[in-house]
């Protein structure tokens, strides 16, 4: 694979996102929750970066906001240079079927009254990716790649048959369905037991190294971002505090918040 190209395919350049407080109005001065305040952040075609902080940080959050779930209050998302919120309906439709999601919990991203053929081949449909025929065809495919059946008889099962592991993997299926560019995998296998985990991470690597997708690795682990991502960028605050390469960042830590999450990993290590 060569080198990244040089304009990041996914940025966040100095974005803020707050919220009112709960239980109270919007808008009352000094009262509300800055979750984002300011956090740039840069992703480059073809690599694996890892983004790293404490729970509330404002990881998921940045994720919901590079997706386009969410409006930055201020900043801006670029998508190859170009700010999403002025995209014309074409360039709004690449990127919604360039950047796709993983979120943590599989039993809750998938809705448990579809089929997996359905649930795997939906996105397909949206993007009027393959006619009606191809798409139950598709989505076997799909569940072979990540390491599932793709037959008559699993394409008709349902969420709740699965285990944890299998329902992560259908949920990686269905963000491929339309090959995206882009993978943000918002801590895809917290919710995993340890077995497992190591079967996913490197199905993803596969993913990553045959179709050259960019991956953005959303996650506490620090050792878990060191083994697996090319660079690393240190949330705390609402922001990015520290990245770099894992064996610099995380070796000789240069921010506390950093130092931290290096500490905490060494604890549980012992």
């Amino acid at each position: 694979m060569g080198q990244p190209e040089a304009t990041p395919i996914l940025e966040a350049l100095g974005v803020v996102r707050r919220y009112p407080p709960r239980g109270g109005a919007a808008g009352r001065a000094g009262r509300e929750n800055v979750v984002l305040d300011g956090a740039s952040l840069a992703l480059r075609s073809g690599e694996v970066l890892g983004l790293v902080g404490r729970s509330g940080v404002g990881k998921s959050t940045l994720a919901r906001v590079l997706l386009g779930l969410e409006a930055p209050d201020g900043g801006e998302v670029r998508f190859r240079g170009h700010p999403i919120d002025a995209l014309d309906d074409a360039g709004l439709k690449r990127f919604r079927r360039a950047v796709q999601v993983v979120f943590q919990d599989p039993h809750a991203s998938l809705d448990p009254r579809h089929s997996l053929g359905g649930i795997v081949s939906e996105p397909l449909a949206v993007h009027g990716v393959v006619g009606r025929r191809g798409r139950r065809e598709r989505g076997a495919r799909l569940l072979r790649e990540v390491g599932l059946p793709g037959t008559e008889a699993f394409l008709d099962r349902h969420p709740r048959e699965l285990s944890g592991g299998e329902r992560q993997r259908v949920a990686l299926a269905r963000a491929l369905a339309c090959e995206p560019e882009v993978l943000i995998l918002d801590e895809p296998v917290s919710a995993l037991d340890v077995s497992v985990r190591g079967q996913v991470l490197n199905l993803l690597l596969d993913l990553h190294r045959v179709n050259g997708l960019a991956l953005l690795l959303i996650a506490h682990d620090v050792r878990l971002v060191a083994r697996v991502c090319g660079r690393v960028a240190v949330m705390a605050g609402g922001r990015i505090v520290e990245e770099g390469p894992p064996g610099s960042v995380l070796a000789s830590p240069g921010h506390p918040a950093t130092a931290e999450l290096v500490g905490a990993a060494r604890w549980l290590s012992n």
